[in-house]
């Protein structure tokens, strides 16, 4: 019987798509995405709107994790995290980050890179306030990323909170909100036949226009 480590390296994926036209994808970027994204909900894939997001440590290494979307628009793509975690010290120290998607059902990848900024509180509050009731107190319990000595710390410290609170409407805590990633690079990926995959790459010049190009595989 092989190994994991050998299975893993004759594991083959077949794709089969009809590819990407440069000629009909949209000019906007985002425009694109949502045509993307919009397709992956009728397919109904699991989570369509989980994403890898990559920021860079004050010592040049990089670091990712997988966060959830939670809006875009022409400003840009939102997500919603502690400020104080890794990602939350990384951002204010280099805000420049990439998001990625990958649609492994429809063969299909979008990377996204440009500089992050906080959204308003007022749109943080609103947020924090339609999540379950559990989501919050879990954000007020949790110093995410710091160190826990014991899950028992971090559950007495919920149901302290839910006693607190009870029959209460509870606050966003000041350490956590939403940010979005304004974008200047777009990376459109179709898996296809023999690895002769389609990339199209959209990139923001300094007049404020959406350049488009076709990359090798």
């Amino acid at each position: 019987m092989k190994s994991v480590r050998q299975l893993i390296t004759v594991f083959r994926a077949v794709y089969v798509s009809q590819g990407i036209d440069v000629k009909e994808v949209s000019e906007n970027p985002i425009d694109q995405f949502e045509k993307w994204i919009r397709n992956t909900i009728k397919n109904k894939l699991s989570l369509p709107n989980a994403m890898h997001l990559a920021t860079v440590g004050t010592d040049g290494r990089p670091s990712g994790r997988i966060v959830l979307l939670r809006g875009f628009d022409e400003r840009g793509f939102v997500f919603f995290t502690n400020y104080e975690s890794r990602k939350g010290v990384e951002l204010k120290n280099n805000n420049y980050a990439s998001i990625t998607f990958f649609w492994s059902d429809l063969f299909r990848q979008v990377r996204i890179e440009g500089d992050v900024y906080k959204i308003s509180e007022e749109e943080s509050d609103k947020y924090f306030q339609s999540r379950p009731r559990e989501s919050q107190i879990a954000a007020m319990a949790s110093n995410q990323s710091k160190i826990l000595e014991n899950r028992n710390v971090l559950e007495k410290k919920v149901t302290e909170l839910e006693g607190s609170y009870k029959g209460q409407l509870i606050p966003r805590p000041p350490n956590w909100g939403g940010y979005y990633l304004s974008p200047v690079r777009f990376e459109f990926w179709q898996g296809r036949a023999h690895r002769l995959h389609d990339r199209i790459v959209y990139i923001l010049d300094k007049n404020n226009t959406w350049n488009i190009q076709r990359l090798y595989p």
